[in-house]
């Protein structure tokens, strides 16, 4: 579909048409429209269309993060915890290594991006234990099936 789409930009842009585009093309032309391959392709394109329509419609699990299934479980199970949810425990967890005095958090499917503002320690110190209590806290607290890459930014507080 998209190489149709493309060639037919190609072409109305003036560049000259390939081989493939041209038999199609006068296939197309020369076929009547209650030809059996002509109403194959229509029906075919309507489908996709109408298939693209509901996955642009459904709004799917964005905004949230699966959960890893316990071992023991017996049967088919499926958890999720909602991001922002997920970035008020990092957040607090981050509040509570020495020397953060202000800490920001969002949470994406693949990362994590915590900023901490740090008042009284070295910022070095502070972004090394800081990466470690996000790792343990995504490891032991979120329980998430992926666990998303943690970026630290660490700057000394303004005030």
């Amino acid at each position: 579909m998209g190489a149709l789409l493309f060639e037919a930009v190609w072409v109305r842009t003036g560049h000259p048409a390939t081989a493939w585009w041209t038999h199609l093309a006068d296939e197309v032309a020369t076929r009547p429209v209650d030809d059996v391959w002509i109403l194959t392709g229509a029906a075919v394109a309507a489908a996709l269309g109408i298939w693209l329509i509901v996955l642009a419609l459904t709004p799917g699990l964005r905004r949230q993060l699966p959960l890893r299934v316990p071992a023991d479980s017996r049967g088919p199970m499926c958890a999720v915890l909602d991001r922002k949810s997920a970035g008020l425990l990092l957040r607090d967890a981050a509040m509570r290594v020495p020397g953060v005095n202000a800490a920001r958090v969002r949470v994406r499917r693949r990362k994590v991006t915590v900023r901490a503002d740090v008042r009284f320690r070295d910022t070095a110190d502070v972004k090394d234990e800081l990466t470690d209590t996000i790792r343990r806290e995504q490891r032991e607290q979120l329980a998430l099936a992926r666990s998303p890459r943690p970026a630290v930014r660490v700057r000394r507080s303004p005030t």
